[in-house]
């Protein structure tokens, strides 16, 4: 039996395995299993903590409680006991059940509490980029390249309109975020109305939007790592939480200038609140 019961857990672990390959940044593809490809050293460590240390922990734990549950259906069962057993407790085995869940716990806490502590470290960071989630766009203000705001809305909600202007449905926006690699950046995210959620899964970045209230967080993409991620936001904020996508555009830092330059002249007439455009997309 016992030989069985690893046979299973080697197939399944195996399985786990082959389906995180598939898993590729930004983009989503059929039957995706696993978490994103990690970019952020920070998020390489989580997706590390999830998959080498938690899922192998919780597979055992998950397989040896199912055998306990099959082994008691068939042991105990009406058939083979017809007269039923007594026994009200043991007390070595509730011993045993509340000190090995609790050494489990305490074994991983190390681990844990490293990667929470690192997760909220933003002390070596570069720049500064402040993002404000709304119903249902979100906009970015950059304090260190002086004051470039804008508003991010989504481009296409159905597959005639990504069609059209060759985007990608539910993700793609018209002002996506831009930073540079190799560069610490923090992320003041808050709300101007109810609680959203800036999530990308690559940066390891999922942090509530809260009105009234600063989080902070960052994240760091690689030099050679350029290109798009996209994110959605992650806390059920009204009808149009659905369509209110992240992207960010990961640039070097050559190139990140120059978009400043621009950017400076592109939104620098930008002070109309966005009303009409959200409205724009409900119509």
């Amino acid at each position: 039996m016992m030989r069985v019961i690893y046979r299973v857990f080697a197939l399944a672990a195996a399985f786990l395995g082959l389906s995180q390959v598939s898993a590729f940044a930004a983009d989503p593809q059929n039957y995706q299993l696993g978490l994103s490809k990690p970019v952020d050293p920070t998020a390489a460590e989580q997706v590390w903590f999830h998959n080498d240390l938690m899922l192998p922990i919780i597979t055992v734990i998950t397989v040896f409680v199912l055998f306990l549950l099959l082994f008691t259906c068939w042991r105990f069962s009406e058939k083979r006991n017809p007269k039923p057993s007594k026994t009200t407790h043991n007390s070595m085995l509730e011993v045993a059940w509340t000190l090995i869940p609790v050494l489990i716990l305490v074994a991983i806490a190390p681990f844990s509490l490293r990667l929470l502590y690192e997760s909220d470290d933003t002390t070596n960071a570069e720049m500064n980029i402040k993002i404000t989630g709304h119903q249902w766009y979100w906009s970015y203000e950059y304090p260190d390249q002086d004051n470039i705001a804008f508003d991010s809305l989504i481009m296409a909600r159905t597959h005639e309109e990504a069609a059209e202007q060759n985007v990608k449905r539910l993700m793609d926006v018209d002002n996506p975020m831009v930073v540079p690699t190799g560069t610490e950046i923090r992320v003041l995210i808050t709300s101007g109305d109810v609680i959203h959620n800036w999530a990308v899964s690559e940066f390891g970045v999922r942090t509530d939007a809260v009105p009234g209230r600063l989080n902070e967080e960052g994240f760091m993409i690689p030099e050679g790592k350029e290109g798009m991620y996209y994110g959605f936001c992650s806390e059920l904020c009204g009808t149009d939480h659905a369509f209110m996508p992240i992207a960010v555009k990961a640039v070097s830092k050559a190139d990140f200038a120059k978009w400043v330059e621009k950017a400076k002249e592109e939104f620098a007439s930008n002070d109309v609140e966005p009303t009409f455009k959200v409205a724009s997309l409900l119509n």
